[in-house]
């Protein structure tokens, strides 16, 4: 059984991730990850090769630059989180909509990801759980008429 404590700390971690990866805080961000920490992103979620593989601090911190050149704004939305913990280990699924919005001045979109998140967690020098291994399964997309507010 997983501790609530525990539980909410690896939920916070998921959020801390969405929260900067959508505000361009690279310095945050590359917090939510052990310094050896890979991101590897896969669509359709049962492909074989990546869409992207990065791996370490100093190649994660430039993911939410990335995000900011191509869209006008994310925002990622944290849903269902499940995690099972064994001594200084742990894995967890987490779900997230992450929308993408482009905008014109006749309005935009909203390229929406169906994402599930599967995490290997590890615990950093000062005890605190981090992501070690996060496989990015896009298991689908939508594209919605979107318009940011004045």
């Amino acid at each position: 059984m997983l501790d609530p404590e525990t539980n909410l700390e690896l939920r916070r971690l998921a959020e801390r991730y969405a929260r900067h990866a959508d505000s361009g805080d690279s310095d945050e961000f590359v917090q939510a990850f052990l310094p050896d920490a890979r991101v590897h992103v896969y669509y359709p979620p049962e492909a074989t090769t990546t869409m992207s593989d990065m791996r370490g601090h100093d190649e994660l911190r430039a993911i939410p630059a990335m995000l900011a050149k191509a869209y006008d704004r994310t925002f990622h939305l944290i849903a269902n989180t499940s995690y099972e913990v064994d001594g200084e280990r742990a894995t967890g699924w987490v779900y997230c909509l992450a929308h993408h919005l482009s905008t014109t001045r006749h309005g935009g979109t909203s390229y929406v990801m169906h994402i599930r998140y599967e995490d290997e967690y590890g615990r950093d020098g000062d005890g605190a759980w981090r992501i070690a291994d996060r496989r990015v399964n896009i298991e689908w997309t939508e594209t919605r008429t979107a318009n940011r507010a004045p």
